[in-house]
């Protein structure tokens, strides 16, 4: 009896599975790789760029079609926008596999809170994706840019901002959640990798652009943009936006270039950054204290230097402490006299070290950051001197 009320309860829980009634056929769907989103005529302009699989397959031949299509469509909302699109697209949008959105120069101004609502609420955005902003682009113009190498733009333009954050340091990548967290934080303001088009706009949607050994149009990331709040200030110069990698601990390598006793110059390879950041409250007035330590090794040298000696090594150190602290002093300066904003996470480190004493600051936070003493210390030690001690061309007398 025992046994047949197994089976009968078995029987009945099969009726509570769903099976594969909510499942969606690959040739029933248009995959989007990137999104972008512009503001014209005080209307959302919504661009999807989506993927031709018969195009990127490696199993099949190409026609010589564009490997993806890109669709727009405009609405009062991000939503509405959205679902307009189906008025022009083949197959139902599968946002799902959603790589990079790219935020338009205009928009970024006027704002990026209200179109970033949708796609952080919606359940058919995963929360994996990149952001990005155009710089002095519509985020239409950009996705129309074919690339070379990688036939989708979208992969193009997360490598490159993966590669560059990890090898030079003027990139940052940020997901939808951490942006969304920092628009909500009072204490930091937001930074975002900056894109931009090198070349005529119009002619990077032609196909004869991946087609030729030296692109005429490319896409190329032109360092981290500043936002006040949710409106977009300025854009962050190459050196800048390296200080700033420094400052919040997400350099991972970089190339460090100074000047040599004699002449000349030497380049180093930072290996490994650490950067910790503590706050302090004396008579009621915050201070910041930033402490740095690098490893690096040496990569080119282009002078007449020993090596092998310990002195030499130690001015290679010293070089390169004081290029670094000079650099992330000026960053630093620019921020507080030009955009006023603190990206730098120095409200945070204060709140961490004295939350009651914030407190009576957090309101006027915004000016005493104007003016709030930062005092850098830099540490740096070389490592490895390659497979030469010392140059090729410039050898020391004597040998």
């Amino acid at each position: 009896m025992s046994k047949f009320r197994a089976i009968c309860l078995l029987m009945i829980l099969t009726l509570l599975l769903s099976g594969c009634w909510s499942k969606r056929e690959l040739n029933e769907l248009a995959i989007v790789a990137a999104l972008g989103i512009d503001k014209v005529d005080n209307e959302f302009e919504i661009t999807v760029q989506v993927v031709d699989p018969g195009e990127i397959s490696s199993k099949r031949p190409t026609s010589g079609r564009s490997p993806v299509i890109t669709y727009h469509a405009k609405g009062k909302t991000v939503f509405e926008a959205i679902r307009k699109m189906t008025t022009v697209t083949a197959r139902k949008l599968y946002f799902s596999h959603l790589q990079i959105v790219v935020l338009g120069d205009e928009l970024a101004k006027e704002g990026i809170g209200k179109p970033l609502d949708l796609i952080s609420r919606d359940h058919e955005f995963r929360n994996d994706f990149d952001v990005i902003v155009a710089h002095e682009a519509t985020a239409d113009e950009v996705l129309n840019v074919l690339t070379p190498i990688e036939k989708v733009p979208a992969n193009k333009m997360l490598n490159s901002l993966k590669t560059s954050e990890k090898t030079w340091g003027t990139t940052q990548s940020i997901k939808i959640d951490e942006l969304i967290n920092t628009l909500n934080n009072k204490e930091t303001s937001v930074v975002m990798s900056a894109i931009e088009i090198h070349g005529d706009k119009s002619a990077g949607m032609d196909q004869s652009n991946v087609k030729k050994s030296k692109s005429s149009v490319l896409l190329k990331y032109a360092g981290l943009a500043v936002f006040k709040e949710d409106k977009l200030i300025g854009l962050l110069s190459e050196d800048d936006s390296r200080s700033l990698g420094f400052l919040k601990d997400k350099i991972n390598s970089t190339i460090e270039i100074f000047a040599c006793p004699k002449g000349g110059t030497i380049s180093t390879e930072i290996t490994h950054s650490k950067t910790k950041i503590k706050g302090k409250f004396e008579n009621g007035s915050p201070k910041i204290n930033v402490s740095i330590d690098v490893n690096q090794n040496v990569g080119e040298v282009e002078c007449t230097i020993d090596l092998t000696k310990e002195k030499s090594i130690h001015y290679v150190n010293k070089k390169t402490e004081e290029l670094i602290k000079k650099r992330i002093e000026e960053t630093i300066k620019t921020v507080q006299q030009n955009y006023r904003v603190d990206i730098f996470g120095f409200g945070s480190a204060l709140h961490r070290t004295n939350p009651k004493e914030w407190k009576k600051i957090k309101k006027d936070w915004l000016t005493i950051f104007q003016e709030l003493p930062v005092k850098v210390d830099v540490h740096v030690n070389t490592q490895g001197l390659g497979t030469m001690e010392n140059s090729l061309v410039n050898k020391p007398k004597g040998e």
